[in-house]
């Protein structure tokens, strides 16, 4: 029997031959072929569905007009420069292949599982055992999360109302979320047996803004006038207060203007920041102060030439109520009779917190004579300084212990030859003694000269925005008046 294989169909040979042999010329004719044959049938049928099938006659008409036309596109498209147009799909065969080709160069990517938090609010009298039993979370995994690291101390001391967010798979706890406060929250994930911790930390918005305000009575009283909070009152106290006696010398007319900052969240203002430039002037002299930080990191004031506005000494070492004795003559209080009063003696409250007046070493602490409970301290080799009548001092400190400017050493008190609560302090230059309220105080160190440059640049900007404030106060209040 002659077995003859049926003859290929055109169709069957332009696959064969654009797979078999892509590039080869021998395909220009039946790709020719093939893309003519698929544009005439593209053609046909578009041409179709230009006509509507109002009645047979136009549909007759429009076919054997269609029909010929047809006729002369295949002769033009099976021309051997015919444009190659690929099948729409690809046989079976060759899309199976196409698809293991795309699987093994394009690893699928695992869908992550979806978190399904749980959210506890802390509620009076919890812990975080009790709230991991609440969850059936074991102890076990309590107990590995406690030992981590520094970061989970914090949850020792979780407050009612405070939120944590858990993520807990089959029992397992996957990840801890839990808001410290509105800037700071702490993360913790599985790692394995153990977990890891790390904190993110909110930026706050930094906005600057301004106050003036022309002292009556007090500062603090002008400074509420002025909007200003009570930790802004006693910085801006702090930084003129080795200039400026602030319980003795201020006087009414006395003025201030301040540039400083303020802290947002939100849109929420959460506090003040720092301030940024200051201008007091008491008793028509005039004191500015400008914040400078230096590349080293280290912040500070200093007048707009660079010179400190620390001293280092402050001038009153003690909040009192009044001065109840002076530097000079005077007559003892309990011993009656005329004799050298080598200090200031200051009137305050029992247990009021007495400071340093600057930095140096305790040379003496205990009990001296007629002076009761008393602390010298040594400031380098020509100062000193004396506290007596000391109720109790701070309990760290220790003979030959180190102090820091503004550190509290003791509190008032009346020990020692004295009839009221008070403190009895002196100031003594290379061993003699000088009046508290009138000696002048050294300065500390101006600007290194490294930075002077980089603090004119910085700090210009300031000085003339205290200049236009300045002015513009002044015109305001001479037009009150």
């Amino acid at each position: 029997m002659n077995h003859t294989k049926p003859p290929k169909t055109v169709m069957q040979r332009d696959y064969k031959s654009l797979l078999d042999n892509p590039t080869g010329s021998a395909l220009r004719r039946p790709r020719a072929r093939w893309a003519g044959l698929v544009s005439g049938l593209m053609l046909f049928a578009a041409a179709g569905l230009l006509f509507t099938d109002t009645d047979a006659d136009a549909d007759a008409d429009a076919i054997h007009s269609t029909d010929g036309m047809n006729s002369v596109l295949l002769e033009n498209h099976l021309s051997e420069d015919a444009r190659i147009t690929l099948p729409l799909s690809l046989p079976s065969g060759a899309a199976d292949e196409a698809a293991e080709t795309t699987l093994a160069t394009e690893p699928a990517v695992a869908a992550e599982p979806a978190v399904n938090w749980q959210i506890e609010t802390v509620r009076s009298g919890d812990s975080l055992a009790r709230i991991f039993s609440r969850l059936r979370i074991s102890p076990q995994q309590l107990d590995r999360l406690m030992r981590t690291g520094e970061d989970t101390a914090i949850l020792k001391r979780i407050m009612p109302g405070q939120t944590l967010r858990f993520d807990v798979q089959d029992g397992e706890l996957q990840q801890l979320v839990v808001e410290i406060n509105r800037l700071n929250t702490l993360h913790i994930q599985r790692e394995g047996e153990s977990f890891s911790t790390h904190t993110t930390t909110r930026e706050l918005e930094t906005r600057v803004t301004n106050a003036s305000g022309e002292i009556s009575s007090s500062l603090f009283l002008a400074g509420m006038d002025a909007g200003l909070s009570d930790n802004l009152i006693m910085e801006l106290a702090g930084i003129f207060g080795w200039d400026v006696d602030f319980a003795l010398d201020i006087r009414a007319g006395d003025r201030f203007t301040l540039l400083y900052e303020e802290k947002y969240l939100d849109g929420e203002k959460l506090r003040d920041g720092d301030i940024l430039a200051a201008e007091f002037t008491n008793r028509s002299k005039t004191y500015r102060a400008l914040r400078y930080t230096d590349a080293s990191g280290r912040s500070d004031y200093y007048t707009p030439d660079g010179k400190s506005m620390r001293k280092a000494f402050i001038r009153t070492p003690v909040d009192f109520t009044r001065i109840s004795s002076r530097f000079g003559k005077r007559t003892h209080p309990t011993l009656k009779k005329r004799k050298d009063h080598h200090g200031v003696d200051y009137a305050a409250p029992r247990g009021t917190p007495i400071k340093a007046a600057g930095d140096g070493k305790i040379v003496h602490l205990g009990r001296k004579g007629g002076y009761g409970k008393t602390i010298i301290i040594q400031h380098g080799g020509k100062y000193s300084t004396l506290y007596a009548h000391m109720s109790n001092y701070n309990r760290k400190l220790r003979r030959g212990a180190r102090v820091k400017q503004g550190q509290t050493i003791g509190y008032v008190g009346t020990t020692g030859r004295s009839t009221g609560p008070h403190l009895h302090y002196e100031f003594r230059i290379n061993g003699v003694h000088r009046n508290p309220l009138t000696v002048k105080l050294p300065t500390a160190a101006p600007i290194q000269a490294k930075y002077r440059d980089d603090f004119l640049a910085k700090t210009r900007v300031l000085v003339s925005q205290l200049d236009m404030l300045t002015a513009t106060t002044v015109a305001a209040n001479e037009h009150t008046e």
